[in-house]
């Protein structure tokens, strides 16, 4: 998790959709925005939310009657990935029926936030032959909204683990955003071995010692921006890997098996071992200050399912920029008999008018556009 000096969505509120461990929470109230709403299905998860941020989400999204959620400025979900029954050709709101993503569509349309901020798997890109994406992407443009997606890879955003999702930012048509960029990627400087815990006490149960384990030949003293594999253990089937803790990660995974499940395996200090649940908290952007659950398999669950916390910060500062670039046109219209103005940086580098007391209300009054 990086830090932000600026909190560029300080007049801004959120909502919380499948909000899991809360990623997205974490990366928005960094940023100065303000949740009004969460939601999370899994008890598990309801628990470790809770205890975060002082509130448990609401149960089950497809009970929920969107009228009765809080009016928003940012909508943030990742819902999971379903197939669509495609109905003809239309591909659109109706297409959505029956998924997960119907609740979010139908919260959207009944509240209409400035900007909905999405997240799934890499594949959702190609599922189904590309038509789950074709229907997200026409869905939110019949509702009204100009549709943004990338995918990313966490390595190129200072988060050494290969971890690829598809990212979806959509802004409001009415709002004139005319511009928007996904962030751009930049070397990565830190690996695995910079996020391991220094206390031997709390991994030494994890050290697994077998007499089927090969090792490759590999000289493990050059680091590298890929995962780097040294060896295996038994058949070298997944979760039967040991790799290098001079390179990257491999994708956390909530399921699956072997003796390095959900982890990979990892030579620390010439032993392989799985990584410990706060290790895999540091490696998704989540502080150390995060309280994880106490349950070992349930936390290393959560954070396979989980987003990455720094990723979601860099895209959030970037649809900020436009976001401010709108309200920095709205203002500069605004007659400048009503205030004196003196200029600051945006984070875009352009000129914006700081909320001075004379015109923080009209900055209220455009964050309930």
């Amino acid at each position: 998790m990086i830090f932000v000096d600026d909190k560029y969505l300080g007049n801004y509120t959120f909502i919380d959709l499948f909000a899991g461990l809360g990623g997205f929470r974490l990366a928005l109230e960094s940023l100065g925005a303000h949740c009004v709403y969460s939601n999370e299905w899994d008890k598990d998860a309801q628990s470790v939310y809770a205890a975060n941020f002082g509130e448990t989400p609401a149960d089950d999204i497809t009970k929920v009657d969107e009228k009765t959620i809080p009016d928003h400025d940012i909508l943030c979900a990742g819902f999971p990935c379903q197939a669509f029954s495609i109905s003809g050709k239309q591909r659109g709101f109706n297409d959505s029926r029956g998924t997960l993503f119907f609740d979010v569509a139908r919260i959207v349309k009944e509240k209409m936030p400035k900007v909905v901020f999405m997240e799934n798997v890499k594949n959702f890109a190609t599922h189904d032959q590309g038509r789950t994406l074709a229907v997200v992407r026409s869905t939110m443009e019949e509702l009204g909204y100009v549709f943004n997606s990338a995918v990313l890879n966490a390595t190129d955003f200072g988060v050494p683990q290969k971890r690829e999702r598809i990212y979806m930012v959509c802004f409001r048509k009415d709002l004139n955003v005319g511009y928007f960029q996904f962030p751009r990627r930049f070397k990565l400087t830190k690996h695995v071995e910079d996020f391991l815990l220094d206390d031997e006490n709390l991994v030494k149960d994890l050290y697994v010692d077998r007499k089927d384990t090969y090792y490759n030949n590999t000289v493990d003293n050059k680091t590298s921006n890929t995962s780097i594999r040294l060896g295996i253990v038994n058949k070298g089937g997944q979760g039967e890997r040991i790799y290098s803790t001079k390179g990257i990660a491999i994708t956390f995974s909530a399921y699956g098996g072997g003796v390095f499940a959900k982890t990979g395996g990892y030579l620390v200090h010439g032993r392989p071992r799985r990584l410990h649940p706060r290790e895999c908290a540091r490696l998704m952007g989540y502080p150390d200050t995060y309280k994880m659950s106490p349950n070992r398999n349930q936390a290393y669950k959560q954070f396979g399912n989980s987003v990455v916390v720094d990723v979601l910060q860099y895209i959030a500062i970037e649809f900020s920029k436009s976001l401010l670039h709108i309200e920095e046109d709205f203002l500069m219209s605004i007659d400048t008999r009503m205030g004196t103005y003196s200029y600051a940086s945006s984070p875009s580098g352009r000129p914006v008018t700081p909320l001075s007391p004379s015109i923080t209300g009209l900055s209220a009054a455009f964050s309930g556009l």
